[in-house]
């Protein structure tokens, strides 16, 4: 049984004949004829009685037809979501966003994208690198922008840009030259991105480097926003991590300093989603669209470049 013969079905049933119901299927009369009659052959019953100039339903007929019309909506609804799909008139997408997205000038992805593509539902999620990847690899998300490194495997990953980290202090000048692990380690430090600790991929940097040097980095405090970390070093609280992005956006505190690593530390910001997996038309437009606009910012210091 084939949808095209639950049509033909359905156009001679309405319409009362083969010939009629060729018209509306835009075929020929002899093929809807043959489409009826291979689908009563295949059921074991007749569906019409032949003779007059109009076609009589059986009660078989008047039976299937309800089961009939289902089969053939359900495939039209199908299909009708696939086209919406593509041509972006509907569906639901959802991304993963950088913790400190609006100083990547992403704050306003959704509204650009909800101009062109009003009728598209978007669900993003900023959260920790760590945790878009997690949640990526889980199937939850279906792409995202993070920090490298992550350590989920079956994730394909596409790195954009690169991001230099600097040490950020109310006390220290950059002219006391780059600063190393080792006075990072005896430092007093503010790190943000709590819930997220040490799978933090820019504090995984920090530390791989001191253990590599036998050293430890213990923060004395430790909060979840990046705003927060800078206002207590602008206080002379304590000192922080922060991206040459952030350091140059215009909110940054006049009165803290940031100074290169002796070894410089990168942030490279990949677009990544899970290895194999189709990405809906919508999300895949979203995902371009935030790759732009992510470019945007490179090329405009040294301390930035494609990775």
């Amino acid at each position: 049984m084939t949808i095209a013969q639950l049509k033909a079905f359905l156009a001679a049933l309405d319409l009362g004949s083969f010939t009629a119901a060729a018209v509306e299927l835009d075929s020929a009369q002899a093929s809807v004829s043959e489409l009826v009659a291979r689908l009563e052959r295949e059921l074991g019953v007749k569906l019409f009685a032949r003779g007059g100039r109009r076609l009589t339903p059986t009660d078989a007929a008047l039976a299937l037809r309800a089961h009939a019309e289902q089969a053939v909506s359900a495939i039209d609804n199908g299909l009708e979501t696939v086209r919406a799909l593509h041509a972006l008139e509907g569906g639901t997408c959802t991304f993963g966003v950088l913790r400190n997205a609006a100083y990547y000038d992403l704050s306003d992805l959704v509204e650009r994208f909800h101009a062109q593509y009003p009728k598209v539902k978007v669900r993003l999620v900023g959260l920790n690198s760590a945790l878009v990847a997690e949640s990526i690899a889980a199937g939850e998300i279906e792409a995202g922008l993070v920090v490298l490194p992550v350590e989920e495997s079956g994730l394909r990953i596409t790195p954009l840009f690169r991001d230099e980290v600097l040490y950020a202090s109310a006390h220290r000048r950059p002219a006391d030259g780059p600063v190393t692990t080792s006075e990072v380690s005896s430092a007093k430090l503010v790190l943000y991105d709590a819930y997220a600790a040490w799978n933090d991929p820019t504090r995984r940097q920090l530390l791989a480097r001191a253990r590599l040097e036998g050293l430890t980095i213990e923060p004395a405090i430790e909060v979840e926003h990046v705003e927060t970390a800078i206002s207590l070093v602008a206080t002379g609280a304590a000192d922080t991590i922060v991206s040459r992005t952030i350091a140059e956006s215009p909110s940054f505190p006049p009165g803290v300093a940031v100074t290169p690593f002796a070894d410089p530390i990168y942030d490279t910001i990949a677009l990544v989603q899970r290895d194999g997996a189709y990405l809906s038309p919508a999300t895949r437009r979203l995902a371009q669209l935030a790759q732009q606009m992510l470019m945007a910012r490179v090329g405009d210091h040294a301390g930035r470049s494609p990775a």
